[in-house]
């Protein structure tokens, strides 16, 4: 069991049955666009899991040592650098927990010093544990604050015979003072430095630094609603406007005459090129540009693009972004979203020029939790 309530882990709902919390967010979602958009549309029921534990594929916990020199693993308290332990968790995929509390064991045993972020010494700030679900492929991060890791060698021997199932090891350096966890340089230690996964049919590479949905399960989901809303033809062009990796783009490939994704990190263009290939499909091109200047681009050459996708960030789309969507003029927008907040804000702003809303598909991602993942289609008025 985890020596922390799980409720200052995230899990605000832990403690309250899932049906309820089901619930709890479709009414959440419901009042939220009531009170926000005006017009005719349709809150769909929530999709929720079966199993509503365990779900997430990926695992991080910050690194510390005990008063006794004892490699501990968890998360900092609310405003403070004060580690509180962390054993296990029931949104966590149990096999990671697994492997991370092994390698505190593993570290300690080889008196590898943990990182003080107060005094800024020591060596090991974080652990990272990503699982591909499907393949059952598992990746190992261990973020350190040098390049220097004494031991090396050794520690990954004695890791691969402890723990057979893990298919690559890498070693992230993240010497700044910064409150994100990887930095820009790694060293793989073992395997490929990425593992495979399987959505929707189709593989997808994934290396520490990709972004890749934390729930499978509803993933696939949540991209079969999306297209399916789309209602995709055989003559369509498609704008995969936050691309990634390239996911929902390669999955609505088959349906389509074409994809364009953009994505301005490159490192992600490049996994998505390689997903493409990987996959034999030739009818996807990704490009790292800014979305906002891309859109206009597509524009001034007079692109004609028939539905464009959006995945963005928490924070949602800025107003650039906006302001040249609607320039597009595309016949569908399909705005996935995981902040309801920041989607209702954006979809004023679309429906208030020249796009209709037709419909919202919550889907429950991220159970336990009070974040709900929404899926909306907006139609072009005609």
């Amino acid at each position: 069991m985890s020596q922390i309530d799980e409720t200052n882990m995230g899990l605000q709902l832990v403690n309250i049955p899932y049906d309820s919390q089901l619930k709890q967010k479709q009414n959440q979602i419901e009042n939220l666009f009531k009170e926000n958009i005006k017009g005719t549309y349709k809150v769909n029921e929530i999709i929720g899991m079966s199993n509503p534990d365990h779900y997430r594929n990926k695992v991080h916990v910050v690194i510390g040592s005990n008063k006794k020199g004892k490699i501990i693993g968890g998360m900092y308290q609310e405003n403070t650098h004060r580690i509180i332990p962390i054993e296990s968790s029931v949104a966590h995929d149990k096999k990671a927990d697994e492997i991370i509390n092994s390698i505190k064991k593993i570290l300690t045993d080889f008196k590898v010093s943990a990182y003080n972020e107060d005094s800024k010494s020591g060596l090991v700030r974080h652990i990272l544990v990503r699982r591909a679900i499907k393949t059952n492929q598992t990746m190992l991060i261990i973020v350190t604050s040098s390049d220097m890791f004494p031991g090396r060698n050794n520690i990954v021997k004695t890791i691969r015979k402890v723990h057979p199932e893990i298919n690559t090891i890498i070693q992230n350096i993240n010497s700044r003072s910064t409150s994100v966890i990887l930095g820009d340089k790694e060293r793989v230690l073992f395997g490929k430095g990425f593992i495979t996964d399987i959505l929707c049919g189709l593989k997808f590479n994934i290396s520490p630094k990709s972004f890749y949905q934390v729930n499978p399960i509803q993933t696939e989901i949540l991209y079969d609603k999306a297209i399916e809303c789309a209602n995709l033809t055989s003559n369509d062009v498609i704008l995969d406007a936050y691309c990634g990796i390239g996911t929902i783009g390669l999955i609505a490939s088959k349906k389509v005459k074409e994809v364009i994704g953009v994505e301005v990190n490159n490192d992600a263009v490049k996994d998505a090129i390689k997903n493409a290939r990987n996959n034999n499909i030739g009818n996807t091109r990704f490009y790292c540009a800014d979305a906002s200047l891309f859109m206009i681009d597509l524009i001034q050459k007079d692109k004609k693009v028939d539905v464009v996708f959006l995945d963005p960030p928490r924070s949602g789309c800025d107003d650039d972004f906006l302001r040249s969507l609607i320039k597009l003029n595309a016949d569908k927008v399909i705005y996935i979203s995981c902040n309801p907040e920041t989607l209702v804000r954006d979809l004023k702003l679309l429906v208030n020029h020249n796009y209709k809303l037709k419909y919202i598909q919550p889907v429950d991602m991220f159970p336990h939790t009070v974040h709900v993942e929404n899926v909306v289609l907006l139609e072009l008025k005609r």
